[in-house]
């Protein structure tokens, strides 16, 4: 896919799980901004996720759904896939946000640890692409998966979580081998963009963080929307990348 003006006559379809707030939200209000038709995902948050339907609508008729699934059961994300499919005649783009964020300390890891990081952050993607794939052969589509700094550059106290979006790091450059050339596959990593709802960070650690960045401050859930619909609309060459969204805090991380 290239820019707005070369979309195809039938507006694109874009499926972005965990979509119904923060930063999936500003990645579907983004492409629908560009003309895309959306499908949101949620687990749970079902009705932020109509909330936002109902706003993109009133824009476009009709060009978003709300869609549920647990992605931790396998056993719903084909169906999921051809919910989208049903819905809207096609599947043009697939982004992998879901994400769970939590620490594990070593010596404290659990096996509902291990389900809840690796399950939404490596294995649902992984599933998610295998179903998606033929959609977006047909499509000459795009997949990006949301990542992390700390995939390369692990964080203390995350072992599990940056262990798994490394696994979905390396998956991200596996499938653009698997899906070339019909399919472009990317990443985008984001940095400091928003805080956890639970505090796990209090506020010497954010400023600390923050301060880490070579601008010196914090990013937007928009920054990485942004992003996100370069590489889906703008960027038909480039696959098998990572974008670290971050605000140069990457750039000399050491921890």
């Amino acid at each position: 896919m290239t820019d707005t003006a070369k979309l195809p006559t039938e507006a694109p379809v874009m499926l972005i799980t965990g979509s119904a707030r923060r930063v999936g939200a500003a990645i579907a209000t983004a492409l629908h901004a560009s003309g895309a038709r959306i499908a949101l995902h949620t687990r749970q948050s079902v009705a932020d996720a109509e909330g936002l339907a109902a706003q993109l609508n009133a824009v476009r008729a009709d060009s978003a759904s709300v869609l549920t699934a647990d992605l931790l059961d396998t056993s719903t994300i084909a169906p999921l896939v051809a919910e989208v499919v049903a819905r809207f005649g096609r599947l043009d783009g697939l982004v992998c946000n879901a994400s769970s964020f939590f620490p594990t300390p070593l010596g404290q890891i659990s096996e509902a640890d291990w389900h809840d990081l690796v399950g939404s952050n490596f294995k649902a993607p992984l599933f998610l692409a295998q179903a998606a794939a033929p959609h977006l052969r047909a499509a000459g589509g795009c997949l990006i998966n949301i990542t992390d700094i700390h995939a390369e550059r692990p964080l203390a106290g995350y072992p599990l979580y940056a262990a798994a979006k490394g696994a979905l790091l390396t998956l991200t450059r596996a499938l653009a081998i698997e899906l070339a050339p019909e399919v472009r596959v990317n990443a985008v990593a984001p940095g400091p963009i928003l805080w956890p709802e639970d505090d796990q960070f209090d506020a010497a650690e954010r400023q600390a963080i923050v301060q880490h960045t070579l601008l010196k401050r914090g990013g937007t859930p928009e920054d990485i929307a942004r992003t996100v619909r370069f590489l889906m609309l703008d960027a038909p060459y480039i696959t098998g990348q990572v974008i670290n969204v971050d605000g140069g805090r990457s750039a000399h991380l050491a921890t």
